[in-house]
């Protein structure tokens, strides 16, 4: 049984009284001190800059970047660049090609926050190739020290061709093709000084002292890595600027049509911008950056104060419609609007705060982002605007046109308000209940993380992408590696158990779909032991020898990344095809079922460094972190509106609808194969945000009918009637403003401005159709006892 409340008291109305008269009484004031307030803000928010980070993107905590953290200098660091330096026509193996590739080395190894030891290409001392001699191995570099680019000859050349091939580095270092070869570099993001690198810049300079300086006619030059991609996004990030100038354009374009008045038009946009000012020069102060991929968020936030910023004009509008006066139009537009406007504004904050739950620094800051937008929003949409509207003074003329404009527009809402009829409400029930099953079912095996190779947030076409699909249709290592750690106790060079052990564990993995190929410890164990007994296949096992397998451990620690000095770690490297979210977490599965039913005592199998090990730890926190969050938001969503309404059929009609929205959103997610990562989690938060921002409004008008004596149904059509037009009006003119950004150059952009204006439309449709529909049937199955009261607004 549904318990009915008084929807409110005296002492709600009283404080809302009290708060207008002070705005509205001190008008002049107010404006005055919010206008230095913002310049101020001003003069901060022009110093905000972008701030990229790949530190910032590891979760806090996770095993796997624990893991990473304790062993990267001793295995393949995941801040990895690869540059490879490719002849237009022919092969590599020219003078030309060979002093390119020595150029481009010279000039990767002295960029700043590159490890310099770590630098490897065929022109570095690390590149050896092992002979097998009458002495035993001899470890000689693929290009002598004392040879120069300028004196190569065709002897030499051939020389070092055969070298290249001997020592394995086909596939590796040089093209299978052999037309290019990569120079390979690890980054530290801060140098020895605490300097921290601006990838921004970092990208730039990438672009003038490597790709512009060294490609021409005869070759080309490709680059992709964490620190190229970021910095590629960054830079197609300026674009979002153009692209949000247009959706402002086209918002305010269309509130004009809807309102007829230039002022009107200014006013919800230059209040939505001021608490962008207010965002960007808070952030500032707290000491944060714009983060390129948190870039989108501001601007999502920006579209919540246009949809609030549209409902207060409507209602100032249908107040002057009635004759009243500007000033008590914008008042009574104060006190009727702020309780379902701040409703929804909590909402959208709580939302956005419980972003921090996900233990990612990037993500943290874009939740601090986000929910400071919103928190301003409460001051410049609710109470700013109306305060501001209250000094225009409109004709005779103007409100009665206004009448008849909303009497037109109405025409059609009629046909809609006819969901409040109670057959009509069961079919709407039906079909909706209908789709959200469907939903549902659709969004079940929903995938987390990226769905794309190469940079997911580029368009395919993108340089990097052209870049990153041509090394890896060139080269065997591939592009994402997982590094798999094997714990040993210390002094474990004579331990026998421990190669046996990794060698059982790459003949596991190395079948396992997306697993190119697989480089290990064990697997140098069996190259180097046949090295040893004359190159006979049949010793290219994992020596049982104590005094022999340490031998070869000796010889192996000569190589970075397959293990520490005393062999308490080793180290497997698994390359992969890509590093979509289906491939990374077949991967990690098949390690995961390997370390479960095939335990070694004394050996710990530790997951996962790489660049794969870090986007696997990004993917499950996201994944673990997404039902927690969503459960606080509704649970915020629901306290809200029980104290509010204090009624179990308001809690019940705001959140049913707004449920089977956002689960329409992840079948939309689905089929357009927009997987569930850091940059769309927040859009999904938004989307709640904006639905519940309709679903308050109309519940909002309903309740004050209702406190007026009017039955259900004649409530939800007067309902629909005040305020579906400037829902259904703020719905369009959103979705057509993010639409524009399928244009843009940066793919995650499009995706999100596709993602956005697909769950404006939901979310207006469900608070449009079920909610009343829901009313109308909680209304007649668990009929009131209590009459209704407004929650603290007049009846005007």
């Amino acid at each position: 049984m549904v318990t009915d409340y008084i929807v409110s008291n005296s002492t709600l109305p009283r404080l809302m009284h009290a708060l207008e008269n002070a705005c509205f009484r001190w008008r002049t004031p107010f404006l005055v001190w919010l206008a230095l307030f913002t310049a101020a803000m001003a003069y901060f928010a022009v110093q905000l800059r972008m701030d990229a980070g790949f530190e910032k993107q590891l979760p806090i905590g996770h095993e796997y970047i624990a893991t990473f953290h304790k062993y990267r200098n001793d295995v393949l660091g995941a801040n990895r660049m690869n540059v490879v330096v490719k002849a237009k026509k022919g092969s590599i193996w020219t003078q030309a090609g060979l002093k390119r590739l020595f150029e481009v080395t010279q000039a990767v190894t002295y960029l700043p926050g590159v490890d310099r030891l770590g630098v490897q290409s065929l022109w570095t001392p690390n590149s050896f190739v092992n002979e097998i001699t009458e002495e035993g191995f001899r470890a000689d570099p693929v290009i002598d020290g004392t040879i120069t680019p300028d004196q190569l000859t065709a002897e030499m050349i051939a020389n070092i061709q055969r070298s290249a091939n001997q020592g394995g580095f086909v596939g590796t270092l040089v093209s299978r093709d052999q037309s290019s070869a990569m120079i390979i570099a690890e980054l530290s993001e801060v140098d020895k000084e605490g300097h921290k690198i601006d990838y921004v810049q970092y990208n730039h300079m990438l672009e003038e002292q490597i790709r512009r300086k060294f490609e021409d006619q005869d070759f080309e030059i490709q680059i992709i890595g964490f620190a190229k991609q970021i910095g590629d996004i960054a830079d197609g990030a300026s674009s979002v600027l153009q692209f949000c100038v247009v959706a402002l354009l086209l918002t305010a374009a269309a509130v004009y049509w809807y309102c007829r008045s230039f002022r009107f038009t200014m006013l919800p946009i230059v209040c939505s911008l001021t608490s962008l000012v207010w965002q960007f020069g808070a952030l500032k102060l707290l000491g944060f950056g714009l983060d390129p991929l948190g870039v989108l968020v501001p601007f999502l936030v920006f579209a919540i104060g246009v949809s609030h910023g549209v409902q207060q004009i409507n209602f100032i509008m249908r107040e002057l419609s009635h004759g009243k006066t500007t000033e008590q139009a914008a008042r009574a537009s104060f006190s009727g609007l702020m309780i379902p406007g701040v409703l929804a504004l909590v909402t959208a904050f709580v939302s956005f705060i419980t972003l921090i739950l996900i233990p990612i620094p990037m993500v943290r800051e874009l939740a601090i982002t986000a929910s400071l937008g919103v928190f301003f929003k409460i001051t410049t949409n609710l109470a700013m605007l109306p305060v501001a509207a209250s000094y225009f003074s409109f004709s005779s003329e103007y409100a009665q046109r206004s009448l008849r404009q909303r009497e037109q527009r109405s025409q059609w809402l009629r046909v809609l308000a006819r969901v409040a009829e109670p057959k009509t409400a069961l079919v709407v029930l039906a079909i909706t209940a209908g789709v959200f099953g469907c939903a549902a079912w659709q969004s079940r095996d929903r995938v987390i993380g990226t769905l794309q190779p190469g940079a997911p947030e580029l368009r395919p076409e993108a340089r990097f992408n052209r870049d990153a699909v041509a090394i890896a249709g060139s080269y065997d290592t591939g592009l994402d590696w997982l590094t798999v750690i094997f714990e040993a106790p210390v002094n474990s060079c004579e331990n026998v158990a421990l190669g046996a052990y990794q060698d059982r564990f790459v003949w596991a993995l190395q079948h396992t779909p997306g697993v190119l190929s697989v480089s290990s410890y064990a697997g140098q164990l069996r190259g180097y032991n046949e090295g040893y007994n004359e190159g006979n296949p049949k010793m290219a096992v994992v020596p049982i020898d104590p005094a022999n397998y340490a031998s070869l451990s000796t010889e192996i620690g000569r190589v970075r990344g397959f293990m520490n000095k005393d062999c308490s770690m080793t180290a497997v490297h698994l390359f992969l095809a890509d590093h979509k979210a289906t491939t990374i977490n077949g991967v990690i599965a098949a390690v995961k079922q390997f370390r479960q039913s095939s335990p070694q005592q004394g050996v710990t199998i530790r997951l996962a460094s790489g660049n794969a090990g870090a986007l696997a730890a990004v993917n499950e926190e996201v994944e673990h972190s997404e039902m927690p969050m969503m459960l606080y938001v509704y649970a915020a969503i629901i306290l809200l509106v029980a104290a509010v309404y204090r009624d179990l059929r308001a809690v019940l009609a705001c959140c049913l609808p707004l449920t089977v929205g956002t689960f329409i959103g992840y079948w939309f997610m689905k089929e357009l194969q927009i997987g569930l990562t850091v940059a769309t989690l927040p859009v999904m938060v938004l989307a709640v945000g904006i639905g519940v921002d309709y679903a308050f409004y109309i519940y909002n008008r309903l309740q004050l009918h209702l406190s007026q004596g009017q039955g259900i149904t004649k409530a939800i059509e007067h309902s629909i009637l005040e305020v579906g037009t400037a829902t259904v009006f703020t719905a369009l003119t959103l979705a057509v403003g993010v639409a524009t950004w399928a244009f843009s150059d940066l793919k995650f952009q499009a995706d999100m401005g596709k993602l956005l204006a697909f769950m404006f439309m939901v979310n207006m449709v469900m608070a449009m159709t079920a909610l009343p529909a829901c009313a109308v049937w909680l209304e007649r199955v668990f009929p009131r006892r209590v009459p209704v009261r407004a929650p603290g607004i007049f009846a005007h």
